[in-house]
């Protein structure tokens, strides 16, 4: 069992307005009474480092009371995040002297400082035995202690021996499926986890990691679950144009051959991050620049042409939804909210691809298909998927998870540039993609995106073939 404890004299004394000797004898009987029944007790000591250093000697009076009622774990807390490492240390220090024979010591950190991580890898080292924290740093203000960065770097770089180091592989997918349960992006940021935590850019950078993935990785990325990735963008180097290649285990020709190929995909890149373009998010979208370059490469399908319809009565939204909030009528019998009406679009699609996906025929076959939508994307994106899944069955495990649009040239009103990034996944094999495309028509912009993604996840189907779809 776990409880809470103030150890803090002021916070006894003005926050729970007890007096210093009750706040006492309420930790013992409450250890008392919890280890009576049997249980292991945590104390976790609220505010502890705080209080320490308003008057060590109450802090500590806090830590023998529980230590003398039977209490097995006391757990430091720096409740407020304002505490130093170097305060961490030699606090901790002072109390594993007294208490460290008697009961295990634990640390508890927030991050309002950015430094909860830093500080229970200090208390560590100084000698606590246990540390909390949660998943993604997620918690109250900043957050709390990381436990995907404390707990590699315990593993990796301080070689602790922790029950969980066999399965430290899997601490990625763990993150990542917190933050899709709790429908929050992931940070892209975040060490060890983060999609960007192994990325590299600069040219240089990739040339020494094609020689040796040690020269700028402090871990290998496997090791906790994440992959290498290199980023392509206009200020990248050629290297990382060829890194892309040989991941693809494509057969362009020598490497004279793959050398100039880089430099015109490099130029291509360039020239459409000059017309707002970035692929630093989009991996599927270089691959499948690189794939359209590759003499014998097949797309999988061609849009033909596609309309979008959108129509509603709606058109003073606001007004509406709050005069039937007052009215008591913000929500219909099946729960949807007024005024945010459903299936108000209509998009059609049609498609050329092969009529059989073993592609041992050559026959082609044009589909239309119509779809409904919350909106001309979310219509489109059905349509699509309905035009395309017939023949390819696998589509039915894609599914769109992100949707993010930027305007590039705010000073163009309603005639700005439009970029669109998309996240895909595929439910099956739980691989994730995105893709991206910039148009001053924000639905061709989503549209081409869309294509971009539903080619990626056919590209292992698609026929190495010199077909043409005109």
């Amino acid at each position: 069992v776990c409880i809470v404890a103030k150890a803090h004299l002021w916070q006894v004394t003005d926050i729970i307005r007890a007096d210093p000797e009750e706040n006492l004898e309420m930790i013992r009987d409450s250890v008392s009474y919890l280890t009576s029944l049997g249980r292991k007790v945590m104390v976790d000591l609220e505010h502890f480092f705080d209080g320490h250093k308003f008057d060590a000697g109450y802090a500590l009076d806090c830590c023998r009371a529980a230590v003398d009622a039977g209490a097995e774990v006391l757990v430091m807390c720096d409740t407020n995040g304002g505490s130093m490492p170097w305060e961490v240390e030699e606090i901790t220090r002072g109390a594993m002297e007294e208490f460290g024979g008697k009961v295990t010591l634990g640390m508890h950190a927030h991050n309002d400082c950015g430094l909860a991580v830093a500080n229970s890898l200090t208390a560590a080292k100084a000698g606590v035995g246990l540390i909390q924290g949660t998943i993604n740093g997620i918690g109250e203000r900043t957050g709390n202690a990381d436990l995907c960065s404390i707990v590699p770097s315990l593993a990796l770089h301080v070689d602790s021996k922790m029950n969980c180091n066999e399965h430290l592989s899997e601490i990625t997918s763990l993150s990542r499926f917190l933050d899709e349960t709790l429908n929050r992006p992931p940070n892209r940021g975040a060490p060890y986890v983060g999609a960007s935590a192994f990325a590299h850019k600069g040219g240089l950078h990739v040339a020494a990691l094609e020689r040796s993935p040690d020269s700028y990785q402090h871990i290998d990325p496997t090791k906790v679950g994440n992959q290498l990735r290199v980023l392509i963008s206009e200020l990248s180097g050629r290297q990382n144009i060829l890194g892309k290649i040989k991941k693809l285990d494509l057969d362009i020709g020598d490497d004279a051959v793959v050398a100039e190929r880089a430099l015109v995909i490099l130029d291509r890149v360039k020239k459409l991050e000059s017309m707002g373009y970035t692929f630093e998010g989009a991996d599927a979208s270089v691959e499948l620049m690189i794939l359209h370059s590759t003499k014998g490469y097949c797309p999988p399908f061609r849009v033909l042409d596609y309309t979008a319809q959108v129509f509603d009565t709606n058109v003073d939204s606001a007004s509406r939804v709050m005069a039937l909030m007052e009215n008591g009528q913000h929500s219909n019998d099946n729960g949807d909210r007024l005024g945010f009406s459903r299936n108000m679009a209509r998009a059609t699609v049609k498609v050329r691809l092969l009529d059989d996906p073993n592609h041992s025929s050559e026959e082609f076959l044009d589909r239309l298909e119509v779809s409904e939508g919350d909106g001309p994307v979310d219509a489109l994106a059905t349509a699509l998927k309905k035009a395309l899944s017939p023949s390819h069955p696998c589509l039915e495990n894609l599914r769109l998870m992100d949707y993010k649009v930027r305007i590039l040239d705010p000073e163009s009103a309603t005639r700005a540039a439009t970029r669109v990034m998309i996240e895909f996944k595929d439910d099956e094999t739980n691989e994730k993609w995105s893709t991206v495309s910039v148009d001053r028509n924000i639905i061709s912009a989503s549209l081409n995106a869309l294509v971009d993604g539903f080619e990626y996840a056919l590209k292992d189907v698609a026929a190495t073939c010199e077909l043409d779809f005109e």
